[in-house]
């Protein structure tokens, strides 16, 4: 039985002024799967994942997601349908002024007509399921570390109990041993929770821990799509770099 695509991306163009990010760039998520998006500077990796989120209206192209059109739906089936995913941007991308609870919370506010108290419950739990001790709720932004301001915001991305989450360079910023606790409990989220995961990222070490697939964008498309073993075998120059060079020898090593 064929696994059900749940994120379809078909000759997707993205231009900035004069500069192409993307050229019929084709790509399909399947339900259930950690997609590794990895790429080289200025591939566009970011600009992917945005494009498929509607932060980015693309030049051409059509994007689907559990076979909704996200660019030409109309604004209440497109409301409906950002529930179902939440995201993860760099450093967490948290609201400054609001603590980690009611940074948390603010996508329920916004979707969900709940109490308060039970928002608050509901908050608390996500930021306990993310591995923070509860005395972070009431914690502002700046007073976390790093690997906190990560945490809170996946705890923001998986306020709505969602199918999809979406991750923008989780570890990056991250010292070793913090990197490899926050990829062990993104897996740990991914199988208890059934999670499709779309990971946009640079971390090789990441890509052998939690993977089951890797997207390789390079020459303004997705290259190749497969494994790690897959990747061993493709023959282009930035692909053979990444994959064969010395941070690649040792993530083996260590995997």
């Amino acid at each position: 039985m064929s696994a059900e695509t749940v994120i379809e991306v078909r000759g997707l163009v993205n231009q900035f002024d004069t500069q192409v990010v993307h050229d019929r760039l084709d790509l399909d998520v399947y339900r259930g799967e950690v997609l590794g998006v990895v790429g080289g500077s200025g591939s566009g990796k970011s600009v992917l994942l945005r494009s498929i989120v509607g932060l980015i209206k693309p030049k051409a192209g059509h994007i689907s997601v559990f076979g909704t059109d996200v660019l030409t739906a109309p604004e209440a089936e497109r409301r409906e349908l950002e529930k179902r995913w939440g995201v993860l941007f760099q450093d967490g991308a948290l609201f400054s002024s609001l603590t980690v609870l009611q940074n948390v919370t603010a996508p329920m506010r916004e979707h969900l007509d709940l109490s308060p108290q039970t928002r608050d419950a509901l908050g608390a739990l996500k930021i306990s399921m993310v591995g923070l001790p509860a005395n972070a709720c009431g914690k502002f932004p700046s007073e976390l570390s790093g690997g906190m301001r990560k945490r809170a915001g996946l705890a923001r991305a998986l306020a709505l109990d969602p199918e999809i989450v979406f991750l923008d360079e989780p570890t990056a910023g991250l010292d070793p041993i913090g990197a490899s606790a926050f990829d062990e409990l993104i897996g740990q989220l991914q199988q208890s929770l059934g999670l499709t995961v779309f990971m946009v990222t640079h971390d090789l070490d990441s890509l052998h821990a939690i993977c089951n697939r890797i997207a390789v964008l390079a020459d303004r498309k997705v290259l190749v799509t497969g494994t790690m073993e897959d990747m061993m075998k493709v023959d282009h120059p930035w692909v053979r770099e990444y994959f064969h060079g010395p941070r690649a020898r040792a993530a083996l090593a260590t995997a």
